[in-house]
């Protein structure tokens, strides 16, 4: 992390990933019990909705998050998002997170109390090659390159489900196998047009070709050594746990926005019998969506939490984008802190009277 040319520079807990950035192994003990934390609240979120969810009300005029998502996956629920009597799966996902959650903390555990601190250390050849050195762009893109092809498999997973199990499908209001339509022009126009895509075989194409992109550009990464322009980033500032930090936090933020606007107008890859209906987008201090539809005891939908929810997470991880940004780059943000607080002193002491003025209008007058 940024300290200024003053390596004795430490930081609290309360910085986060600052305190271990520098020791790959409670690095990853920090990230996998952070992983932990998410696929726990997947899972108690989970069981948590599903003892809320009323049945009598329709599903996207309730307050849920994770059940629409099932109920899209065509997981425990019917066409018009009514439990279909046997919550058996719903409850087996649940469980399955919660048992994932105990095993990465017991996995960030371990490399916090009983493996190496920095993996540099480590007896194990392949470990020690994850080893993180930030100002090495051949390390950095070999992390990379392995985390691209997880997330490719993911995707993978996702396009098998809908082509074997099936997924909702709005335009016919029941669960079907959806066969990907890999179609480069299609993928490439939707860019722009995305908000109003209306079919699951284009979806799954555009999933099928982010996973090719994924892996292959993984793949590429773990192979290759970067060369050529990219040596100039080195002892720039532009390679460090600061200004990775700032391309993560960029990257989440802007995906986090595109999922507010597409979840709050989409109907095909969010139906309306989950998620409620389209929203409407307005303007304050910033945008917001409202419902088109008055719900009881002021309630809002699936959609209108989704969206907003996103949207305002998208911004403040822009707002963190921006701030790990300036300070990779060298920029000191006690400056401004030191050039406000020499303002008010120079204020003070400009509207201050002087002692001479204070003798002065002690003196008598001289009529």
């Amino acid at each position: 992390m940024q300290t200024y040319g003053n390596p004795d520079t430490t930081y609290g807990w309360w910085a986060g990933n600052s305190g271990v950035a520098n020791r790959s192994g409670k690095f990853i003990a920090a990230h996998v019990a952070h992983a932990g934390l998410i696929v726990f609240w997947a899972g108690a979120f989970t069981l948590f909705e599903l003892s809320r969810f009323d049945p009598s009300v329709p599903m996207g005029h309730q307050p849920l998050i994770v059940l629409p998502h099932l109920a899209t996956l065509g997981i425990g629920f019917d066409a018009n998002g009514v439990a279909m009597g046997d919550t058996k799966p719903v409850l087996a996902i649940a469980i399955v997170h919660l048992v994932s959650s105990m095993v990465l903390a017991a996995g960030g555990l371990l490399h916090s109390l009983l493996l190496p601190g920095n993996l540099e250390d480590s007896d194990v050849a392949r470990a020690r090659k994850f080893n993180i050195e930030w100002d090495n762009p051949d390390k950095l893109t070999f992390i990379l390159g392995h985390h691209l092809i997880i997330l490719g498999f993911a995707v993978i997973a996702f396009v098998e489900w809908a082509r074997v199990h099936g997924i909702y499908d709005p335009a016919i209001g029941s669960v079907r196998q959806v066969e990907y339509e890999l179609n480069l022009a299609k993928i490439w126009n939707h860019q722009t047009d995305f908000l109003t895509i209306d079919s699951l075989e284009e979806v799954m194409g555009g999933h099928a070709f982010l996973a090719f992109v994924e892996i292959t550009g993984g793949a590429w990464h773990i192979a290759t050594k970067q060369v050529g322009e990219y040596t100039k980033f080195k002892g720039k500032g532009l390679l460090s746990a600061e200004a990775v930090l700032s391309w993560s936090l960029a990257g989440i933020g802007w995906m986090a926005i595109i999922a507010a606007f597409w979840s709050a107008a989409n109907t095909t890859v969010y139906p309306t019998e989950f998620f409620g209906e389209p929203l409407e987008l307005k303007f304050s201090i910033s945008p917001y969506w409202v419902d088109t539809v008055d719900l009881p005891d002021g309630e809002y939908t699936s959609r209108a939490w989704l969206a907003n929810v996103h949207y305002y997470f998208g911004f403040f991880f822009i707002q963190g984008h921006l701030w790990h940004a300036l300070r990779a780059l060298g920029f000191d943000f006690k400056r401004v802190t030191n050039a406000i607080s020499n303002i008010d002193s120079a204020c003070l002491l400009y509207t201050s009277p002087s002692p001479r003025d204070l003798s002065t209008s002690r003196m008598p007058s001289s009529a």
